[in-house]
C-alpha cells in the first residue's frame, strides 16, 4: 500500500502541516510527462521515510485541485513543495530529483535526524561508513517492489527490502542480533537482516528507477559473537568474505551462471576490511558509470561457514541521465 496521501481538499492538506512536523507535496497533473517519469522515485522516498507526525508525503493533481494550487503559487509541473512546522521551506520546480532528495535531507538534518526508516529502529540516514564525498547514499533509487534475492532464510520473518532501509540494525541499538543462530531480536515483526539458507551463497538483485553511477557498496553483517564452544559450528552465521558483481542484467543471476559468467568486478573481503561490523567496496567506477540493476553474488562467507548474514546494503554514488533528464527537467507550464 503507498503511503503517499493524496490531497482531496485544502482542509486536508492544511489537517497535515498542523499534525505533520515536515509535508512534502508533489503537485502533478496527469498530462504531465516529467511528472510521471519522476513519480515512482517519489513513491519510494514515501516508502522509505514517511512517519507520521514527523514526515509526510502527499500529492496534489493540480487539475482536480485547483485552489490548492492557486492558493500555493504552482504555476509549472511539477513542483515540489516542502513545509516545516507549517509554513513552507523549499520549493523544486521541475523533476529534479537531486534536488528533491537533497532538499529532503536537508529538512531531515535541520529537525535533528529524529525521522526513522520504516523499520523503527534509529535515523533514516544511519551511517554504516562515512560517504565519499561528492557522492550520497542514493538506496531511494532502487525499485523496492522488484527487489529479489535467491537462497535467503524466509524463516526469520525479514524480507529483501529490509537491508536497505535507512534506520539503524537492532543489533547496534540492543543487542538484536538474539542468539547466535541469529533467530533473535528483530523488529517486532521479524528480523531486520536476512541470512542465506542451505548454504554461504546469497544472490540478490537490485533494481533501480533510473540510470545510477555507483561508486561503492557498503555492506554492514551483524552476526552474534561467537563464544569459545561455537566457533567451530560452520551452521552459524558469518560476515561475506567473496563478492562478484553483474551489471545491467534483466532480472536476477541464478547460482550455476554466477559461477561461469564473468563478473563485472570479483571482491574478497579481509578481516581487517571490516570497520565496526561495515565494509566499504569501491567499485572500478569506469565499469558502473550506467547501471540499472545490479546482481549483488555473496560466493563465500568467513571461515568456511555455511551461513552468511547481511543487516545492511548501502549503494554510494549518484544519479544518471538514463531516462533522458533534459526531458525530466523541461517544466511544462499552463
Amino acid at each position: 500500500m503507498s503511503k503517499t496521501i493524496v490531497i482531496n481538499s485544502p482542509s486536508q492538506l492544511d489537517e497535515l502541516k498542523k499534525n505533520n512536523t515536515i509535508v512534502v507535496v508533489d503537485f502533478h497533473a496527469v498530462w504531465c510527462g516529467p511528472c510521471k517519469a519522476v513519480a515512482p522515485a517519489y513513491a519510494t522516498l514515501a516508502e522509505r521515510l514517511t512517519e507520521p507526525g514527523k514526515m509526510v508525503f502527499a500529492k496534489v493533481d493540480v487539475d482536480q485541485q485547483k485552489a490548492i494550487a492557486q492558493a500555493n503559487n504552482v504555476t509549472a509541473m511539477p513542483t515540489f513543495i516542502m513545509f516545516k512546522s507549517g509554513t513552507e521551506s523549499t520549493r523544486i520546480r521541475g523533476a529534479d530529483l537531486p534536488a528533491l532528495q537533497s532538499a529532503v535531507k536537508e529538512l531531515l538534518a535541520a529537525s535533528g535526524g529524529a525521522i526513522g526508516g520504516s523499520s523503527g529502529s534509529g535515523s533514516a540516514f544511519w551511517k554504516g561508513a562515512e560517504v565519499p564525498k561528492p557522492y550520497d547514499v542514493i538506496n531511494s533509487e532502487i525499485e523496492v517492489k522488484n527487489l529479489d534475492a535467491m537462497n535467503y532464510n524466509a524463516e526469520l520473518g525479514s524480507t529483501v527490502r529490509t537491508i536497505f532501509e535507512g534506520g539503524e540494525p537492532s543489533a547496534k541499538t540492543s543487542g538484536g542480533g538474539g542468539s547466535a543462530k541469529g533467530k533473535g531480536k528483530g523488529t517486532g515483526e521479524g528480523a531486520d537482516w536476512i541470512e542465506s539458507d542451505t548454504d554461504e551463497q546469497l544472490m540478490l538483485f537490485i533494481p533501480f528507477s533510473s540510470t545510477v553511477k555507483i561508486y561503492q557498496i557498503q555492506i554492514t553483517s551483524l552476526p552474534p559473537p561467537l563464544t569459545e564452544d561455537e566457533e567451530d559450528d560452520l551452521e552459524l552465521p558469518r560476515r561475506p568474505s567473496k563478492l562478484k558483481l553483474f551489471v545491467n542484467r534483466p532480472n536476477i543471476v541464478g547460482f550455476d551462471d554466477a559461477e561461469s559468467m564473468q563478473a563485472t568486478q570479483e571482491i574478497e573481503i579481509k578481516e581487517e576490511d571490516w570497520k565496526d561490523g561495515t565494509v566499504a567496496v569501491n567499485t572500478r567506477f569506469v565499469k558502473f558509470q550506467s547501471v540499472f540493476s545490479l546482481n549483488l553474488f555473496v560466493e563465500d562467507a568467513e571461515g568456511d561457514a555455511e551461513k552468511v548474514r547481511i543487516d545492511r546494503v548501502r549503494i554510494v554514488g549518484e544519479v544518471g541521465e538514463k531516462r533522458d533528464l533534459g526531458k525530466l527537467e523541461k517544466v511544462s507550464d499552463e
